[in-house]
């Protein structure tokens, strides 16, 4: 008779304690990988970094270009196609559209400037008057906080994330240096604000009606330290609110600058009622290097953090890339240029306004004196009225003799005869 034969079960070959050992030991090898590689890991070298942004700023503009030029050609096939039947029509030997009264070509040659042979300006006057008016700005900025205010209103706006305290700036520098301007040319460009290359020629006579304009281009270098310190604290509110809490201090510098400005002028469309505006950009070619500083912690510190640094230097690149780096521009409005009344100083206006000041200067002290000496009339009336009452006080009540002093006391009583005196006996009390 056979017999049933339970099968032999498989021991596992580790244990739950060398599991439990194992699976703590992989977490621990890969928090120190997490911190060593990712944490304290050696960045790239500014050269390296700065040749890819500067090689994804441009194929990102070229990638711009190149949909501009096919949206433009898409634009002149189907104006093309819309202007074909009406030329069989007759135009009217009357009404001419009459010439721009401004144009590129009137401009270039009664300014005597050739956009193809000119040589390039060292704007070394145009950096004195930026000199001044930054080191007008930043004397400005030493006695007054309003760009304290507007520093910390804007780090704390309302986009603000929850797990960030509230920002506060412990540092700031605006630098000593000045920018330096050079090697300014004017080129012409095309309505989308592209150069003409080398296949495309540029006609002065027929570039306003082309939508051409002139586009001034300088280089500018800056070599400084502007720093913002700030400091905050990292909230961590699950599983709930305030569970932890990290000091974090950051300190960024701008240490050098350096590219091209584009300047050009947008005239004004009276039929749209728009003004003339004033549009500045940076080319895709620029440079700009950053110094960050970091501290985390409040017993245990960790300083100068190199994945953090690097992802403050590149959300200060994106920040700058989305606002004044081509295809992007910023546009300022102009005010009107012509004379104005309420504008004028100087001449006979500079001296009446000299003699106002001077006779609400003389109207001042006159006033001051006046309320000088009323003050001092009232303080001396207030005094001699504080004697009256004092005296009035020391005599409205005298001091009433006693009866026992009446008695006592020698002297002639009513009805007595002169030189007698009257003695009466008191009785002690018992």
């Amino acid at each position: 008779m056979a017999t049933d034969v339970c099968p032999v079960r498989s021991e596992p070959t580790l244990s739950f304690t060398q599991g439990l050992i194992l699976g703590q030991l992989s977490v621990v090898l890969l928090i120190a990988a997490f911190i060593k590689f990712f944490i304290f890991g050696d960045p790239p070298s500014p050269e390296v970094t700065a040749s890819l942004r500067a090689t994804e700023r441009r194929s990102r503009t070229l990638v711009h270009k190149k949909s501009l030029l096919s949206l433009r050609i898409a634009t002149a096939n189907a104006r093309q196609a819309a202007q074909q039947p009406a030329l069989n029509k007759k135009k009217s030997s009357i009404l001419r559209p009459s010439p721009p009264t401004l144009t590129i070509s009137s401009i270039l040659s009664k300014t005597y400037y050739k956009v193809d042979s000119h040589q390039p300006e060292s704007l070394d006057w145009f950096n004195v008057l930026v000199a001044q008016a930054v080191a007008q700005f930043r004397s400005d900025a030493q006695h007054d906080d309003a760009i304290l205010t507007s520093l910390t209103k804007a780090l704390n706006g309302t986009s603000r994330p929850d797990f960030v305290d509230e920002i506060r700036v412990t540092e700031l520098s605006l630098g000593e240096d000045f920018p330096i301007f050079s090697n300014c040319r004017v080129i012409p460009v095309d309505e989308d604000g592209l150069d003409f290359g080398p296949g495309k020629a540029f006609v002065a006579d027929t570039a306003t009606r082309d939508g051409a304009r002139l586009q001034a281009r300088m280089d500018v270098d800056l070599s400084d330290m502007i720093t913002l310190a700030v400091e905050t604290k990292l909230l961590l509110n699950y599983p709930k609110r305030l569970s932890a809490v990290l000091p974090v201090a950051l300190a960024v510098s701008v240490v050098r600058f350096s590219g091209t400005l584009s300047i050009s002028f947008v005239p004004s469309n009276p039929s749209e009622n728009t003004p003339t505006k004033m549009t500045f950009t940076f080319l895709d070619d620029y440079r700009l290097d950053f110094s960050i500083r970091s501290l985390m912690g409040s017993r245990s510190r960790l300083q100068d953090v190199p994945k953090i640094a690097q992802l403050v230097e590149s959300r200060l690149h994106q920040w700058f890339d989305d606002r004044c780096v081509e295809p992007r521009f910023q546009e300022i409005a102009l005010p009107s240029m012509w004379p104005r009344k309420k504008n004028t100083r100087g001449g006979d206006d500079a001296i009446a306004d000299a003699e106002r000041s001077m006779s609400k200067a003389k109207g001042v002290e006159v006033a001051k004196d006046l309320r000088e000496e009323a003050r001092k009339e009232v303080a001396a009336e207030a005094d001699a009225r504080a004697d009256r009452a004092q005296d009035a006080l020391r005599y409205r009540h005298p001091r009433r003799p006693r009866a026992e002093d009446a008695f006592s006391m020698s002297g002639s009583m009513p009805g007595s005869l002169p030189g007698m005196s009257i003695d009466i006996p008191t009785r002690g009390c018992q």
